[in-house]
């Protein structure tokens, strides 16, 4: 076998292809051993031929979501992104390589459904999910309307369940796997403004919480996130009327929760968190 061969080969883009003819031409011109061939086939396999970890992450957006996307893109993880809005997902895609994007309101609990099912076959299994999608009402109790309760909860909680139910057993039969939500406050403590969305992230929470008593001794590490501040987005910002043109040094910056995201999925398994509070030093609280 002649370098020439071998240069020829690594032009494909395929490196399953390269390998491949590579090996024909030793076999060819008997230039290789059937142990070595053996020897190859597991080095190359295990290594070169396998894929990239694949993290989901729901609520993509401009702040939390997209910023852990690329965090997590940027390690070499290919991302699988949820969220309503297609022309988002296209830029998402256009910018992170190995990123697939997935147009699903989470809402939509027979859409989810079939959206979980089509990453399992057009991506695999997730090593790493991140629930960050979220929705929330703001007004006092008789200022709302009842079925806002239902609604947020199934964005923020039932969700959640429909997506461990899909992707939690093959976390069990790997022994491992990674699943972080992303709160606020208002899973600790209900205050006048907040009797239609309190609750749903409180149930969220404990809904983790007893998935990590579950699966923690199985080999998975779930953990929730709680952001007791606002983040520095534009919709964040204008908001609240106090938030408007102020300095960024009062927001939690959403590329620093990423980050925070990215090392409690790295987490050493002898010293996993569970409740992870991240807010601003300036924060009061």
């Amino acid at each position: 076998m002649t370098l020439y061969h071998v240069i020829i080969a690594l032009l494909f883009r395929s490196i399953s292809f390269a390998f491949h003819y590579i090996i024909f031409l030793l076999i060819l011109n008997n230039s290789i051993s059937l142990g070595c061939i053996v020897n190859l086939v597991k080095f190359l396999g295990n290594k070169s031929l396998k894929k990239p970890p694949l993290c989901i992450i729901t609520g993509l957006g401009e702040g939390t979501g997209g910023h852990t996307a690329k965090r997590f893109a940027n390690a070499g993880y290919r991302v699988a992104m949820l969220a309503r809005t297609k022309e988002r997902l296209t830029i998402y895609e256009r910018e992170l390589k190995g990123s697939k994007g997935y147009e699903c309101d989470v809402a939509n609990l027979d859409l989810l459904k079939e959206t979980c099912e089509r990453i399992k076959k057009e991506m695999g299994h997730p090593q790493i999910l991140i629930h960050n999608a979220v929705k929330g009402n703001f007004e006092k109790l008789l200022e709302g309307k009842p079925e806002w309760l239902e609604e947020n909860f199934r964005i923020n909680t039932t969700s959640l369940m429909y997506l461990v139910h899909a992707f939690i057993p093959n976390m069990v039969e790997s022994k491992k796997g990674v699943i972080i939500v992303t709160g606020n406050t208002a899973a600790k403590r209900g205050v006048a403004n907040t009797p239609y969305f309190a609750p749903t992230k409180a149930a969220q929470r404990i809904l983790a919480q007893s998935l990590a008593k579950d699966f923690g001794p199985k080999g998975i590490h779930v953990a929730y996130l709680t952001v007791d501040a606002s983040i520095n987005t534009p919709w964040t910002r204008n908001r609240i009327k106090k938030q408007i043109n102020q300095p960024d040094i009062i927001f939690t910056q959403p590329e620093d929760i990423a980050d925070e995201i990215f090392h409690i999925a790295h987490q050493k398994r002898s010293a996993w968190s569970f409740d992870v509070e991240i807010r601003p030093d300036i924060e009061y609280w």
